[in-house]
């Protein structure tokens, strides 16, 4: 009868001699320890976006608790998967951050002013929440860094209405994500040195855009009355202007004056060129 082969404990080696062969690591540790490094390297491609709204966040003094409104108020259309769905955009907080403005900004003139009528108020609101403006703030605090764009929105980036409305927009966010004390303070942060400067002197809207329609080589922009309602003593008129090759824009006023002025205004703005007009 042949004796069995025996094991050495200590040596693990076999009664022939030979080590034993080890067995070959099993797929399901190699795919493991391959999905333990993925997140390294998602977070490490991740980490420069979030340097970015760092920085952003330092320069402005607001740090969001939801970093996700900060990113979509730097996010242009152009920049969406989707660009049927704008909700993602900035576009909405925009129009959110464009009425905490007028107040922010409306509330301050009526403390630091306390002698100014409503129409030197008026005139003085008009000058500090213009586009131009929001887009000086907006450069000054380095929003324009942090902008998202689409292949079709890189010329955007230094346009003054894209920098203006980007600018509102991170008011917005601010409003949504702090309520409107955290906006306010950011608003009295970034808009009180251009609150003491002085007063622009403010142009008429219908000489702006006529200067401007000459400088394209247009005619002269044309009135009509649409529409008048109201009392005798107190009417409201509504004033179409055209130009040719432009869609018509509108404006109501207590006069056929004023309205023409309002669809001036409504016409410049609409074309990015409303800078220092009375309206």
């Amino acid at each position: 009868m042949t004796d069995e082969p025996t094991t050495d404990i200590k040596s693990n080696r076999g009664g022939d001699g030979k080590a034993p062969v080890k067995p070959a690591e099993k797929p399901e540790r190699k795919k493991a320890a391959r999905k333990a490094r993925k997140p390294g390297r998602k977070s490490a491609a991740k980490s420069p976006a979030k340097s970015v709204s760092k920085d952003i966040e330092a320069r402005i003094g607001y740090g969001f608790s939801d970093s996700a409104l900060l990113a979509s108020a730097l996010t242009h259309v152009s920049a969406l998967k989707s660009p049927t769905d704008r909700t993602a955009s900035y576009q909405r907080l925009e129009f959110l951050g464009d009425h905490v403005l007028g107040l922010a900004v409306s509330d301050m003139l009526f403390r630091a002013f306390p002698q100014g009528d409503e129409g030197e108020l008026s005139k003085r609101l008009a000058d500090l929440v213009r586009r131009e403006t929001c887009a000086d703030v907006a450069r000054t605090l380095g929003l324009d860094e942090g902008i998202k764009l689409g292949a079709v929105g890189a010329p955007e980036r230094l346009r003054k209405s894209v920098l203006g409305d980007i600018c509102e927009a991170v008011i917005g966010a601010i409003f949504i994500d702090g309520g409107y004390q955290a906006a306010a303070e950011f608003v009295e942060r970034a808009w009180s040195d251009r609150l003491r400067k002085p007063m622009r002197a403010l142009r008429d809207p219908k000489t702006v855009l006529q200067e401007w329609a000459q400088g394209r080589g247009l005619p002269t922009p044309t009135y009509r009355e649409v529409e008048r309602t109201g009392p005798h003593h107190d009417p409201r008129f509504r004033i179409e202007v055209a130009l040719p090759g432009l869609k018509p824009a509108e404006g109501i006023g207590s006069s056929k004056r004023a309205a023409e002025k309002a669809a001036a205004l409504e016409l410049l703005t609409r074309e990015g060129v409303a800078s220092g007009t009375d309206g």
